[in-house]
C-alpha cells in the first residue's frame, strides 16, 4: 500500500510559554499514537513535532490513505445457547448475527472453541481498514482532548454564537497528506493548507503549504519562523555564545535551562542583541540584579570569568530589524527602573539591622496551627542551641543561637518581599552589613540548604546546626498537626527536608543520635499542641535514609543490614558499615554465617529474658565447647576492631566462626530438657548474636 507523509498544524494565538514544550510533545505524541492504533502508520514511520508561540504541529512519515483490513474473531455466545439439540441456530444466535450484518448462511462458518468450562461460538470476519480522513479526525480530537492545558479559555467562533474551549483561540487548521487536503474538523475550523507565519516579519499574512514535506522550509523562508522547538532552542544557544564572544573578556551568558526554555517558547525568530546598564547598579548584590533581569525581563545576564556580574546583558528579540538600535535602547530603558528598584530596596533595607527586625516576625503567620514566624524562630533556636552544645560546646551553641534568631528576619525586608527567592541570600548580605561574623552570616544563607536534590550542604558548622534545627522543627511541626505527605503531594516539601537531615547527618559525619534528635524536636513545642507522631516521623526519615543509601549503589539487603544495627543511633557511621558489609558479602563464609545468624535470631525471639552469659562448667558437648573457645579468641579481636572503627576487619574476623557455628548446630541440642543446660546454650547463642550484629544485622543478608 502506497504511503505519503502527513502534516497537521493548529495555528493559534500566543501559547503559555512555560507549557509550550509539553503541549507540543503531547499534541504530536497522542496524534501519532492514535494513528498507529488504527493501523495508518508504518513500522518505520517517524514523528516530528513542532511547537512555537503561535503553532502546534506534527509531521509523520509513511502514513497510509487507508489502514490494512483486519481479521476479527468475535465471540457470540455459548454453543448451548446458540444451537438447539438438532444443531440448528436458535433465534438468539440469528438475532446476534443480524446485528453484525450477517444472516443465517453464516451459521455454517461459525467456529467452536473452548471458553472456560463451556464451548462457545465465534464469528470470523474482516473489518475494513480505517480511511485516513476518518482516522485522523478521531486522532485529532483525541490529541486535543488530552493536551495538558494549564488553564482553558472559552472563546467565540466567527459566527458570533458558538463557542469552544481551548488553551488559546485557534484561527487555522492545516491537514495535508502529501499535497492532498484532508477533510477534518476541530475547534470550529475546517482543515485547509493555509497558515500564517511570523506576526511581524512574514512575507505574507497567510500562505499555502504546498505539501507536508515543505512545511518546515516554507515556515522558515516565507513565514520567517523556526517551527521546531529544539532547532529554535539550539539557534538561541548558538547566538548567545556568539554574542558573548563578541563582547569579549571571557564573559559568558548565565547558564539557566528554565530561562532558555521559556525564551524559546516566547520567540519564533530569535535575534540575540547585546545591551548595557549603568555600572553603579553593580553595587547591589548581583543575585538581585540577576533575578530581576531573568524573572521580569527574560534577559540573559553576562558573567565574567570570576563569576562576577557584568554590566552587559543579552536580549533574545523576536524581530530582526536592519537597525537594532531602537530595540537595544528600548530594552535598556525598560531594565533601568527594575535595577533602580533593586538598588532602592537594598539601600532602604540596610538602614535597619536584622536584630531590629526580630520583633516583626511575631506579626508574620507561619501556620495557623503552629503560630507565627516569631514563635517558630524560638523553637528553632532551642533546637539549634542544644545541637550546637553537643557538637561544639558553648561557642558553637552561642553562634547557632544567634544565626537561628536572625535567619528569618530577611523575610520582613523590602527586597525579599519583592523577590522571595532571595530569602537567606539577602539575610547574609545584611548580616555582613551589620558587622556580624562570616560564620553567622553564611549560616543565615545556608540554613535553607539543601534546597533541592544534589544541592550543596551548608558551608560551616554553624550553618549545618541551624539548617538541621530548621528542618527538624518543620518536620516535627507538620507531622504533629497531621500534615503528612500523601502520594505525589508534598506541599511543605517534607521529603526534601527529611533528605536534607539524612545528608547532613551522614555527609558531615555528625556524632548525633537520630532518636535523640527527633525527641528534641518534639520537646520544643508546647505540651498538647502536637499529636504524638514520633514513631511515624522516625519511619518517614528511615525510609528517606534507605533511599539515599540505595542510590549509593548498595542493595536492599545490604542497606537493611546496616540500618537495622543502627536504626535509631549514629547514622554518621552507616557509610563505613555499608562498606564493611560489602566486603563481608564477598567472603565465602558469608552465606553460612548469615543463615546461622538468622537461625539464632529466630531461636532467641521464642525465648524471653535470655542473658548473654555463658558458664564454662555447663558446657558439655564438644561442639559447644569448641564454639565457646573459638569465640574467646575471635570476639575480643573483632570487638577491638569495632571500637577502633575498622568495621570491615571486625566482620572479617568473625568469619573465622563459620566452622564452629556449623558444628554447633549439627551436634548440639539447644532446647535441652535440663533447664540450666538449655539456658546456658541460649546464653552462648545470645553472646554470639550480640557479637555478630554490632556492625550490621547479618540475618538480613540471608537469602
Amino acid at each position: 500500500m502506497t504511503t505519503k507523509n502527513l502534516l497537521v498544524e493548529l495555528f493559534v494565538e500566543e501559547l503559555p510559554p512555560k507549557a509550550l514544550k509539553k503541549l507540543g510533545d503531547a499534541f504530536a505524541g497522542v496524534l501519532f499514537e492514535q494513528l498507529k492504533a488504527q493501523g495508518l502508520t508504518a513500522a518505520d514511520s517517524v514523528l516530528t513535532s513542532f511547537a512555537s508561540p503561535r503553532r502546534l504541529a506534527a509531521h509523520v512519515t509513511a502514513v497510509a490513505a487507508q489502514g490494512a483490513d483486519k481479521a476479527v474473531s468475535q465471540k457470540l455466545m455459548p454453543v448451548a445457547v446458540g444451537l438447539d439439540a438438532s444443531g440448528n441456530a436458535t433465534p438468539a444466535l440469528l438475532k446476534k448475527l443480524q446485528a453484525l450484518g450477517a444472516d443465517a448462511s453464516a451459521v455454517a462458518g461459525l467456529k467452536r472453541a473452548p471458553d472456560g468450562k463451556a464451548e462457545a461460538l465465534f464469528y470470523d470476519s474482516t473489518v475494513k481498514g480505517a480511511m485516513l480522513a476518518e482516522g485522523l479526525q478521531k486522532a485529532l480530537l483525541e490529541a486535543i482532548a488530552r493536551l495538558p492545558i494549564p488553564k482553558v479559555m472559552t472563546y467565540q467562533l466567527a459566527d458570533g454564537w458558538s463557542d469552544v474551549k481551548f488553551v488559546r483561540p485557534v484561527h487555522r487548521l492545516v491537514a495535508l497528506h502529501g499535497e492532498v487536503i484532508l477533510t477534518v474538523k476541530a475547534l470550529g475550523l475546517e482543515a485547509s493548507n493555509m497558515t500564517e507565519g511570523h506576526r511581524f516579519e512574514s512575507d505574507l499574512k497567510a500562505f499555502a503549504i504546498r505539501e507536508a514535506d515543505s512545511y518546515e522550509a516554507q515556515m522558515l523562508e516565507q513565514g520567517k519562523v523556526i517551527a521546531s522547538y529544539s532547532k529554535r532552542k539550539a539557534e538561541i544557544e548558538k547566538q548567545l555564545a556568539a554574542a558573548a564572544a563578541k563582547v569579549g573578556g571571557g564573559v559568558k551568558a548565565i547558564d539557566d535551562d528554565a530561562l532558555l526554555d521559556e525564551v524559546t517558547a516566547l520567540v519564533e525568530r530569535p535575534n540575540v542583541l547585546v545591551c548595557t546598564f549603568e555600572k553603579e547598579f553593580l553595587d547591589v548584590p548581583q543575585e538581585c540584579l540577576i533575578l530581576t533581569m531573568k524573572a521580569n525581563q527574560k534577559y540573559f545576564p553576562l558573567l565574567e570569568v570570576s563569576g562576577k556580574l557584568s554590566n552587559q546583558f543579552l536580549v533574545v528579540s523576536n524581530i530582526s530589524p536592519l537597525d537594532a538600535s531602537a530595540v537595544i535602547g528600548g530594552n535598556e530603558r525598560v531594565v533601568r527602573p527594575r535595577l533602580a528598584d533593586a538598588k532602592f530596596f537594598f539601600d532602604q533595607d540596610r538602614k535597619k539591622t536584622l536584630a531590629s527586625r526580630v520583633e516583626g516576625l511575631g506579626k508574620v503567620v507561619y501556620h495557623n496551627k503552629l503560630g507565627s514566624q516569631g514563635e517558630r524562630v524560638e523553637r528553632v533556636r532551642a533546637i539549634a542551641k542544644a545541637i550546637g552544645q553537643q557538637l561544639g560546646g558553648d561557642a558553637l551553641a552561642q553562634q547557632a543561637d544567634q544565626a537561628a534568631q536572625l535567619a528569618k528576619t530577611d523575610l520582613v525586608t523590602d527586597m525579599v518581599g519583592e523577590f522571595p527567592e532571595l530569602q537567606g541570600i539577602m539575610g547574609r548580605y545584611y548580616a555582613l552589613n551589620d558587622g556580624l561574623s562570616g560564620d553567622v552570616a553564611d549560616a543565615i544563607e545556608d540554613h535553607y540548604k539543601p534546597r533541592f536534590a544534589g544541592d550543596e550542604l551548608p558551608r560551616n558548622r554553624v550553618g549545618v546546626v541551624v539548617a538541621l534545627a530548621d528542618k527538624l522543627e518543620t518536620l516535627v511541626g507538620m507531622f504533629g498537626i497531621g500534615n503528612l505527605p500523601t502520594g505525589d503531594k508534598d506541599p511543605f516539601a517534607l521529603r526534601r527536608h527529611a533528605l536534607g537531615v539524612v545528608r547532613m547527618l551522614i555527609e558531615r559525619e555528625l556524632p548525633l543520635q537520630f532518636h535523640e534528635l527527633t525527641r528534641l524536636g518534639f520537646g520544643v513545642f508546647p505540651v498538647g499542641l502536637l499529636q504524638d507522631k514520633a514513631v511515624e516521623l522516625d519511619e518517614f526519615l528511615i525510609e528517606r535514609l534507605k533511599g539515599y543509601l540505595r542510590e549509593g549503589g548498595y542493595s536492599v539487603s545490604e542497606v537493611d543490614a546496616a540500618i537495622y544495627a543502627q536504626k535509631l543511633g549514629l547514622w554518621s557511621t552507616l557509610p563505613k558499615r555499608l562498606a564493611a558489609v560489602r566486603v563481608f558479602v564477598a567472603l565465602s563464609e558469608a552465606p553460612a554465617l548469615a543463615a546461622a545468624n538468622k537461625r539464632i535470631s529466630n531461636i532467641l525471639k521464642k525465648t524471653d529474658g535470655v542473658d548473654a552469659h555463658v558458664s564454662e562448667l555447663l558446657l558439655q558437648e564438644p561442639a559447644e565447647k569448641a564454639l565457646h573457645a573459638a569465640m574467646q579468641q575471635v570476639v575480643p579481636q573483632a570487638s577491638a576492631q569495632f571500637e577502633a572503627g575498622d568495621y570491615a576487619a571486625s566482620l572479617q574476623s568473625l568469619a573465622a566462626l563459620r566452622a564452629p557455628v556449623d558444628a554447633f548446630f549439627e551436634g548440639v541440642m539447644v532446647n535441652a530438657e535440663q533447664a540450666d543446660l538449655r539456658l546456658n546454650r541460649l546464653g552462648l547463642l545470645a553472646t554470639l548474636h550480640q557479637a555478630m550484629n554490632r556492625v550490621a544485622d547479618l540475618s538480613r543478608l540471608a537469602t
